[in-house]
């Protein structure tokens, strides 16, 4: 009866310092990020324009491929989600530049679901390498401090220890583009230089509620390339992600629905506002995969103009169901 009564006692005694270890950190990465937060963003002049924009990475030879791969484990379900459409060496092929866009907005750690995982980079990034890549380079601009933003992420260690290369931004990098088709991405600076010389490009984005456009996913993802004070933007979210996405036209695209923000995004900051939803998503099609990540989040295609608005414009397609994704557990 003593025993059990101590084992009780010791077992609750530890579950709450446990908690409040968490709480504490969650915390203090609360704080870091307040600290290092820029609400208006960096600012670049004196660029030169460029007009033509990115070339096209997509992969017309594929099709509109797209899995969907259950599970807790992001390197397992990255594996299957590739393997279920024709692995990885489909996309990337010997001596091709890769770069990985990821998000690392927010200088936090990876437990509050508000940046790429670095588990999902350093996979994504030996994958890239043992299907023949003769380099990878990871990039973003943050609207937190870029150096302290892939540090405090843990995306700067997981690139380093894959042999990638992580280019933070920087004056130099960017130029002035004016996109065709687009009203607001006219004589704009973007992150154009590490892009320049790369074969394939592959976005890697969490899903995320935001309380502007709805959600970040893969989409919204390529918002990391522009420079300047883009928060003028916000006034017209929905487009300027539609824009975006006639701006960079991927190689693929990996939604990391594992763990899912389904509030007070996109920074979050409580782990009361995230939810395990063990889903990995790769697809050539970033419109489709935006519409499934709509479902984790339990919100419907009419709360998000921007994936309708990008359907319309031929982008890719909002009916997921249509491209036939295969599903697959890692269970």
């Amino acid at each position: 009866m003593e025993n059990d009564l101590k084992q009780r006692y010791f077992g609750r005694r530890g579950f709450l310092i446990r908690s409040a270890k968490a709480g504490l950190s969650v915390a203090a990465a609360g704080l870091i990020g307040y600290y290092f937060f820029d609400p208006i963003g960096p600012t670049y002049s004196s660029i030169d324009p460029i007009v033509d924009g990115f070339p096209d990475f997509s992969i017309p030879d594929l099709g509109k491929r797209m899995a969907i791969a259950r599970g807790p484990d992001r390197i397992k379900t990255l594996q299957l989600a590739f393997k279920a459409i024709g692995g990885v060496e489909s996309f990337i092929k010997s001596g091709d530049r890769v770069l990985l866009k990821v998000n690392a907005a927010f200088a936090s750690p990876p437990i509050l679901s508000a940046t790429t995982h670095p588990q999902l980079v350093s996979e994504m990034a030996r994958l890239c390498f043992k299907s023949g890549a003769s380099k990878v380079v990871v990039t973003d601009n943050p609207i937190n401090d870029p150096a302290s933003c892939f540090a405090l992420t843990g995306i700067a260690r997981a690139v380093e220890s894959e042999g990638a290369k992580v280019i933070l931004p920087a004056a130099g990098l960017f130029k002035s583009m004016t996109i065709p088709g687009t009203r607001l991405i006219r004589n704009w600076p973007v992150l154009y230089e590490p892009i320049k010389l790369i074969d394939k490009v592959i976005g890697l984005a969490p899903i995320k509620d935001h309380r502007r456009s709805g959600a970040s996913m893969s989409m919204k993802n390529w918002y990391g390339l522009l420079g300047g004070r883009r928060n003028i933007f916000h006034q017209d979210i929905h487009t300027i992600i539609k824009e975006l996405a006639i701006m960079v036209k991927p190689s693929v695209v990996i939604l990391d629905g594992t763990t899912t923000m389904m509030s007070n995004g996109p920074t979050g900051g409580s782990l009361s506002d995230l939810k395990e939803t063990k889903m990995m998503i790769v697809s050539t099609d970033p419109v489709a995969a935006d519409a499934f990540g709509a479902t984790l989040l339990k919100k419907e295609l009419h709360e998000l103009s921007y994936i309708t608005m990008a359907a319309a414009a031929g982008i890719g397609t909002a009916d997921y169901r249509s491209i036939n994704p295969v599903i697959a557990s890692t269970d």
